[in-house]
């Protein structure tokens, strides 16, 4: 226990750490996510094409890859930002891919019926999407959206290796003052899973609210 008390401002600061760098990264997922996913079925090949490629290099790409390639590439190009957008980035563009695709089959569960509907009342693709498709698609994608961002947060212990300040990287610290690996890991593990059970409590309330019964 003297672990945690003896390095209680370390801990939250780490926390704090993984906490933004989640709550930052499952926004960009999201929006990229939903977006790439209207992108897939659009009417429009270039859109389907380019949804198609973003999704299938950043799911059969490495996340430390991706990593590299965002903090070491982007500069090159006389991108400079701080590490941890950087890291928001990475972790964003990389779990979008997934999103897209939750979102992507819950599309294909609404009844092409209601598409064409919409569309002999002379909604534009847009409106179709936005206004009919999607919201029924919402339901059937809550589940896994809730996993997919669930695993974003566990990934985001990578960007500790990239200097940002997130909770796994506490350890290096605490390992260099002397205490126990294994509880300093035990607490790294408890506060991993505050994050998790979090996600997975709103996700649980959405779910019973709009989800499609069971």
């Amino acid at each position: 226990m003297n672990v945690l008390t003896d390095n209680f401002s370390l801990y939250g600061k780490g926390l704090l750490g993984t906490v933004e760098l989640t709550v930052y990264a499952s926004l960009l997922a999201l929006v990229l996510g939903f977006l790439m996913a209207s992108f897939r079925v659009a009417p429009v090949g270039s859109l389907r094409v380019f949804g198609t490629v973003w999704v299938t290099v950043l799911r059969n790409t490495p996340l430390t890859l991706l990593f590299f390639a965002v903090l070491l590439g982007l500069p090159r190009f006389g991108v400079v930002l701080p590490f941890q957008l950087f890291a928001v980035l990475a972790l964003g563009c990389y779990t979008s891919a997934f999103i897209c695709e939750a979102v992507r089959s819950g599309i294909n569960t609404v009844p092409t019926g209601q598409g064409e509907a919409a569309r002999s009342l002379g909604m534009t693709f847009g409106q179709t999407l936005s206004l009919v498709v999607l919201p029924q698609a919402f339901r059937s994608v809550i589940p896994p959206v809730g996993s997919t961002l669930i695993a974003l947060a566990k990934n985001s212990a990578i960007a500790g290796s990239f200097s940002v300040t997130e909770l796994l990287g506490t350890y290096k610290t605490l390992n260099e003052l002397g205490y126990s690996v294994v509880w300093s890991f035990v607490w790294i593990a408890v506060g991993y899973l505050i994050v998790t059970l979090t996600i997975s409590a709103v996700f649980n309330v959405l779910e019973k609210r709009w989800g499609v019964p069971r």
